[in-house]
């Protein structure tokens, strides 16, 4: 009893709430479904106990049935790994190349981000999974590749057999012609063995589980590929995404200095080994990280605070003339505004005519922003960030530790630009550059 109880902990019990999610739902009615009509067909089919061709084809179903789980599961509950709360680099004064978050009330440890599903800066986060509900990165990215790796494998054994199925059981109760097919699937032939009766439902049950198992494996086999995409470069969704703004600064501003990603180590294999161990945590521990010759462990953190500054410097101030409740697809704003929202599930703002919000990307009938608390603070920070960013040195961010910061998307036709604003000739992040 004592070790039952030490293994059933609090934490373990509350972190059994990631299952009450429709991710982790969806997900596992998915498995479950496709898993057991495919050993329920592969009895049909290929009876386990006569020969060793079946008894090898069920146990292979088994396997993949928990070979997947595992992964899921551990990639669910194992989690990414956390900055700890108030955690600061051992030299402080190399706090200044690094991002403060005020949620945590510590710094950002290289290639962290903060979550906002999950309320915690997350090591390595490459994203937030809505399908495990849990962020993938440092701890768990090597369980959630396998998961995308096993579960399009697991479905294609499943699709076979469900095809195998239905043509064999269809054959033993179609008699063809030259004139006329009939079909009687009430007459199933009878075989000496126990099999399950084939008939309508079943039929219909394993034709629906074909179409998950068909789907799912080119949904999940995509993820797959984009996942290992970036791991042989020895990156994350997230960092790709830097990269890129890296450049656009960069050809923005017509500047003569280079990015170089500074955790690529230059060879597929070597990358490949720094999430696949023999462990299942990928190497280091989550605060330094081997890097490039030429690069040291905040060359990626100095590069994002200049993003972070030249972001709020190109930003628009909009003031909102109509009232907005947040809604995801609100009626009342348009058609054009309720059929393209964005598909995200990045938070809309609450606004209230009157409210100021600076921009910083849009859609044609949409637009991301922060809302502005403060307008003493915001105009500090603005300017604390234009010399930062003329300089080309970083910027601490010590001016947005104060106040809650409020952001997300919001309909265009519910704001209108602020004509006094001193960056209104700047264009937002998607939007063409008119000249």
């Amino acid at each position: 009893m004592g070790v039952l109880c030490s293994v059933i902990r609090f934490e373990n019990l509350h972190e059994l709430r990631r299952l009450c999610h429709w991710g982790p739902i969806i997900a596992l009615s998915v498995i479950a479904i496709c898993s057991a009509m495919a050993m329920i067909d592969a009895v049909l089919w290929y009876w386990p106990l006569d020969t060793t061709g079946g008894s090898i084809n069920f146990i292979m179903l088994i396997n993949w049935t928990v070979m997947i789980l595992y992964n899921y599961f551990n990639a669910m509950f194992v989690g990414p790994g956390y900055v700890p709360f108030g955690w600061k680099p051992e030299n402080s004064q190399d706090c200044m190349y690094l991002q403060y978050c005020k949620i945590c009330q510590s710094y950002k440890a290289p290639r962290s981000h903060h979550c906002r599903k999950c309320n915690r800066c997350v090591m390595k986060m490459d994203h937030h999974c809505p399908w495990i509900n849990n962020c993938c990165g440092f701890q768990n990215h090597a369980s959630f590749t396998l998961f995308l790796l096993l579960a399009p494998l697991g479905c294609i054994h499943a699709a076979f057999i469900f095809v195998m199925t239905m043509y064999t059981q269809l054959y033993n109760r179609v008699s063809f012609g030259w004139s006329s097919v009939r079909i009687d699937m009430s007459a199933a032939r009878r075989d000496p063995r126990p099999i399950i009766p084939f008939g309508l439902s079943a039929f219909a049950a394993s034709l629906f589980a074909l179409g998950l198992a068909l789907g799912t494996t080119i949904a999940v086999g995509m993820l797959f590929f984009i996942q290992m995409k970036v791991i042989l470069r020895n990156k994350t969704s997230i960092e790709s995404w830097i990269e890129e703004k890296a450049k656009d600064r960069i050809n923005y501003y017509q500047t003569k200095e280079t990015f170089i990603f500074p955790y690529d180590l230059g060879s597929k294999w070597n990358n490949f080994k720094q999430v696949f161990t023999w462990s299942g945590i990928s190497e280091g521990d989550g605060f330094e990280w081997p890097v490039k010759e030429g690069c040291h462990q905040y060359s990626l953190t100095i590069e994002q605070l200049k993003q972070k500054a030249d972001k709020r410097v190109r930003s628009v101030r909009y003031q909102a003339i109509e009232d907005y409740n947040g809604a995801c697809c609100p009626l009342t704003k348009g058609l054009r505004t309720f059929f393209t929202t964005p598909c995200t599930e990045e938070p809309r703002i609450i606004l209230c005519k009157g409210d100021q919000i600076l921009a910083t990307r849009g859609l044609k009938q949409w637009m991301y922003g922060e809302k502005i608390t403060d307008l003493a603070t915001d105009d500090q920070c603005r300017n604390d960030e234009t010399s930062a960013t003329k300089n080309g040195g970083p910027w601490t961010g010590a001016s947005s530790q104060d106040g809650k910061r409020v952001r997300g998307w919001f309909p265009r036709r519910c704001v209108e630009k602020c004509l006094y604003d001193s960056e209104t000739d700047q264009p937002l992040d998607g939007e063409k550059k008119t000249r």
